[in-house]
């Protein structure tokens, strides 16, 4: 029986990352089939919660450390409160209001260049000469988006409030992502996505319940199959498995080069958006999301 080679490392980094774009290329689709019935601080409270809780359970079963040191526990509180929930939250509050597909693409152009204005803002990463240009060309992109609407005043106010939410959402995750990377040298990628992961979504879970219109009746959980079905995908591969490979990748490539899946998972996003969900995507909002990508792209010509 004819055996196949092992995957060298790289090899095994750029299969981790194609995964990790399509999952996440996927996931606004699952994202806006769930809010669609369940509030969102609530859905996303309890999917991050679940993952938390089985990743910690995986490594307790194959006598894995799971507890933090005390002198860790503050800045793992922090990673939490900002990658999962201030930035869960905001965000799909911010996709309610939206397509899925300009959702995916502003959050995937402003990756990058958060990741790296932060990397070089705490001393990670050096910037080029390039950023002044790669910046502009965003605007440009933005511009193009948002601009004819405002001009000719028919711009949707909750579409640009949602684009909003969506862009600080995603800067809060680049400023948690760029802070994670220091804790990895002491931390296994794995521990740290359950504990951040745990921690994050019983949060959400405490502030929901009381505070979060219609949370007290989705727990009973009836949400129907559309909704499970999409929260099943956000759990398993999108929780689950590629926020493990987010957390290799950051510390194998650093911050900035693992941001690169910005290019290929919003394609697959306003993909599925028009196909399954009848989103609308019109010549214009097309170059602008271009732009926003080329844009991207630019930023981390040098560091990818």
């Amino acid at each position: 029986m004819a055996s196949f080679p092992a995957l060298s490392p790289l090899a095994r980094q750029r299969l981790l990352f194609a995964i990790l774009c399509f999952v996440w290329g996927t996931t606004w689709l699952a994202m806006k089939l769930g809010i669609s019935v369940v509030p969102p601080a609530f859905f996303s409270g309890v999917r991050w919660t679940v993952a938390g809780v089985v990743l910690l359970a995986w490594r307790h079963f194959h006598g894995e450390p799971v507890l933090l040191t005390p002198r860790l526990l503050p800045r793992v509180l922090l990673l939490a409160f900002l990658m999962i929930s201030l930035t869960s939250t905001i965000q799909l509050y911010g996709v309610r209001e939206m397509s899925s597909g300009l959702a995916s693409v502003i959050s995937a152009a402003l990756t990058p260049l958060g990741l790296l204005g932060f990397a070089v803002a705490l001393r990670q990463e050096r910037p080029g000469w390039h950023q002044a240009a790669a910046i502009a060309t965003g605007i440009l992109g933005i511009l193009l988006l948002f601009g004819p609407g405002a001009i000719t005043g028919r711009l949707d106010t909750a579409e640009v409030l949602g684009a909003v939410a969506v862009a600080f959402s995603t800067l809060l995750y680049c400023v948690g992502s760029v802070l994670a990377r220091p804790v990895m040298r002491a931390l296994p990628p794995v521990q740290l996505a359950g504990l951040t992961n745990l921690l994050g979504g019983l949060a959400l879970l405490v502030l929901s319940l009381p505070f979060e219109p219609g949370a007290w009746e989705a727990a009973g959980f009836a949400w129907g199959w559309a909704a499970w079905l999409g929260w099943l995908w956000l759990v398993l591969p999108g929780s689950l498995g590629a926020s493990v490979i987010y957390f290799l990748l950051v510390r194998d490539w650093g911050a900035s080069r693992a941001g690169t899946y910005a290019f290929i998972s919003p394609v697959i996003a306003v993909v599925l958006g028009v196909v399954l969900l009848g989103e609308k995507i019109d010549a214009l909002q097309a170059v602008g999301m271009g732009l926003m990508l080329c844009g991207a792209g630019m930023a981390l010509r040098r560091t990818a």
